[in-house]
């Protein structure tokens, strides 16, 4: 059973539980009843109203239904409250999501994140949830003294499982971040593909590369980021990658958990942000996922609107470019191919003027290096071994940098000319001493 409660004026719609129920389908659970209550404010004890809790329970047990999902959070007393009234399992919205990422995780770091989330939220759990959690375990020896209760014991198991996870992450991304500076050695530009879930991101991905990677018209099918090179029809080569997909009330221990994944967006110098274009809430699922952005420091970056989907809503392939002559959306069909060369030449431009802003500063800092060989010589030693620090005079050449080389001889009387800038004498020994040689 689906349950949402909404508050104040809104009227309850049971379509409003459509992505819940898309969720739990994605889970691998058959809902078999909606139900949508509207409360001024939620209850303290049970979130609900104890009268709607009696209907529920008649309900489930006349259904036979063994699991409800609400559509909001739940505290730990609330979730406690209702299972003990209705004798089913009771979770909510953000458990549902971690355990749609627990099932669809497949690299090691990706486990990581997942467990580290679900840690995490289910140490918040703990307090006072379970009545077991409150006996005392005593003993001699170690166990020795009044005894620790159980709630204890299992909160120290989970911080330092806690805090194992988060250092094998660390170490992951210490080791992304090396990677990351080898390929700042030979820059390539990077293209990340981001959007709502089910807005078709991994199909699209597909199209453009060839990747065959999964792509199925479910919730989250895709978690671990997967990058692979394309060749634009100019002859660049960008670095395009999938992420993962966003949704609405996105549980934040999971954005923490996923931050070593996602900052590879935060890196990236063009978002493709892919936009379900047949979808009726397309607006809010722009401003979630801009929401998400924002949160893992990638709302600056440079992006384009992809509205996919146009075989379904429509509408024509084509580009749209805001006033300052930039494009700012493409309309594409990733299934039919319809828009894909539009957007291929979208990301040309864009990778064009990045290849030419590189070459740029690349012109910028090749300079010619100064001649330090006489650095530690005196002014007069360096003018006559040809160091920039001696007086030119006429002997040396400017535009060279590197004084001509001259006779001892004529060093010594240019020294002691009238229009000579060095007030110094000749030695009369030394002068002699030239003479002879």
């Amino acid at each position: 059973m689906l349950v949402g409660v909404v508050f104040g004026a809104t009227r309850p719609d049971p379509e409003s539980l459509d992505e819940l129920a898309a969720l739990a389908d994605t889970a691998g659970l058959a809902v078999r009843e909606r139900v949508v209550v509207r409360r001024a404010r939620p209850d303290a004890a049970l979130f609900l109203g104890s009268g709607k809790a009696d209907e529920i329970a008649a309900l489930l047990a006349d259904r036979a239904i063994e699991l409800v999902v609400f559509d909001q959070e739940l505290s730990a007393i609330q979730q406690r409250n209702l299972q003990q009234r209705w004798g089913v399992a009771v979770i909510d919205r953000t458990e549902l999501i971690l355990e749609i990422f627990a099932q669809r995780a497949q690299s090691h770091e990706g486990k990581l994140q997942v467990e580290l989330a679900r840690l995490e939220h289910l140490s918040a759990r703990l307090v006072r949830g379970w009545s077991h959690l409150e006996r005392q375990r005593g003993g001699i020896g170690v166990r020795g003294g009044p005894g620790e209760k159980q709630l204890e014991l299992d909160r120290r198991m989970l911080g330092i499982r806690v805090k194992r996870l988060r250092a094998q992450l660390a170490q992951l991304r210490k080791q992304r971040k090396t990677r990351r500076r080898a390929r700042e050695r030979k820059p390539a530009f990077s293209v990340s593909i981001v959007g709502y879930t089910n807005a078709g991101k991994s199909t699209l991905f597909n199209a453009l590369t060839g990747a065959g990677a999964l792509a199925a018209d479910q919730l989250f099918a895709t978690l671990d980021t997967l990058t692979r090179r394309l060749r634009l029809p100019s002859g660049i080569e960008v670095v395009i990658s999938d992420t993962v997909g966003f949704i609405r009330a996105l549980p934040h221990s999971l954005v923490e958990a996923f931050t070593a994944t996602l900052e590879e967006t935060a890196h990236a110098d063009l978002l493709l942000h892919v936009v379900d274009a047949c979808a009726e809430d397309r607006d809010e699922q722009i401003a979630q996922v801009e929401r998400v952005l924002a949160e893992i420091g990638a709302d600056r970056q440079d992006s384009i609107l992809v509205y996919n989907k146009i075989d379904r809503s429509g509408q024509a392939p084509r580009i749209e470019r805001d006033a300052c002559g930039t494009i700012a959306r493409v309309l594409v069909s990733a299934v039919t191919g319809a828009g894909l060369d539009g957007l291929r030449a979208a990301i040309d431009e864009r990778a064009s003027v990045w290849r030419d802003a590189l070459r740029g500063v690349s012109a910028d800092a090749t300079v010619q290096a100064p001649d330090d060989r006489f650095a530690g010589m005196s002014g007069e030693a360096a003018r006559v071994a040809g160091s920039p620090e001696g007086d030119f005079s006429g002997s040396g050449s400017p535009e060279s940098g590197r004084a001509m080389p001259v006779s001892p001889a004529s060093a010594l009387s240019s020294s002691s000319s009238p229009g000579s800038d060095s007030p110094v004498s000749p030695d009369p020994q030394a002068s002699a001493a030239v003479r002879a040689a």
